[in-house]
């Protein structure tokens, strides 16, 4: 063997046995979650209130379409930055991957960006009220239709990353769900006002109350008996016990976006105060951001290798 090839041999790096550095999916996807869950969770909520409450869903037609128009774009923007190849992000499209969950999520995002758009146009340039809901609600049901899958991609994206034992399609499936009902329904009380009636913002409020309760029990089962499941798990879950280093961001997530709301909630119901039902709004929105953040992060800081 010669000389320069014993020396080359001897430099080599075994490059798929060393730790992953870095986190690869960084806060521009916890912006992108959050913003998804605020884009299809207002869709979902004001589907709701024209059922159950018309005359106050009535008044909130066309903002409603504007801000998921505006957040499921931020959604898309932030997805875009993400990537590492963003100027080749026309390749999903033209040589799409039918198995990859990011395919699928892209087609189904691009329609439902393409039936908000018509939403937004049907409310603005309808020429009578009567013309606008007929047509608006004709778009609004095949909308909430395709909401729901563009709010669960992000659930089988995750789960494709089978080496983070954390991130199961069930209880991140149902989390997403959650996550778009609990900041739709915050979102809503904020956005409607005065134009919602007591009984519309009544319901909101239960939407908001039951989202946080289920979601934060689903959260307190994974940190208590998730270490049953795998050691993977009980490694990851150190972050965020004793002194972990997200253990002060687990919890104030936790207390921001599901008990201290829910909390609010029932006093805002005994006392009739739409000050304190909007406070409980606000902070179930921020904390939601915080605690999106810390579970996209913690799995990602346990070494590969």
């Amino acid at each position: 063997m010669a000389a320069h090839e014993i020396l080359a041999a001897t430099n080599a790096v075994v490059t798929l046995d060393v730790a992953l550095p870095g986190v690869v999916w960084p806060w521009l996807v916890t912006v992108n979650m959050w913003a998804k869950s605020i884009g299809t969770g207002v869709i979902f909520m004001l589907f709701l209130l024209l059922r159950m409450h018309p005359e106050s869903g009535n008044k909130l037609r066309l903002q409603t379409a504007i801000v998921a128009f505006i957040f499921i774009n931020i959604f898309l923007l932030f997805t875009l930055g993400d990537l590492h190849k963003p100027f080749r992000f026309w390749h999903i499209l033209v040589h799409p991957s039918f198995s990859s969950a990011i395919a699928w999520g892209t087609f189904m995002a691009s329609a439902f960006l393409g039936l908000l758009t018509l939403l937004v146009l049907v409310a603005w340039r309808a020429r009578t009220k009567d013309e606008c809901n007929a047509n608006y609600d004709k778009i609004l049901l095949w909308t909430a239709i395709l909401a729901i899958p563009v709010t669960l991609y992000t659930a089988a994206l995750m789960s494709q990353c089978t080496a983070r034992e954390l991130w199961q399609m069930p209880a991140e499936s149902a989390q997403m769900i959650l996550a778009a009902l609990l900041s739709g329904s915050a979102a809503m009380i904020l956005l409607g006002g005065s134009k919602l009636t007591y009984e519309a913002k009544k319901t909101l409020g239960v939407v908001l109350g039951l989202s946080a309760l289920m979601s934060f029990i689903i959260y307190m089962s994974e940190y208590i008996f998730g270490a049953m499941k795998a050691e993977e798990i009980a490694f990851t879950l150190e972050y965020i016990k004793g002194d972990g280093p997200y253990t002060v961001m687990f919890w104030l997530g936790q207390w921001m976006t599901y008990l201290l709301p829910m909390l609010l909630i029932v006093l805002s119901r005994s006392s009739k105060s739409e000050s304190i039902l909007k406070l409980a709004a606000i902070l179930a929105l921020v904390g939601l951001f915080i605690v999106k953040h810390v579970w996209l992060m913690i799995p990602q800081l346990l070494p590969m290798s």
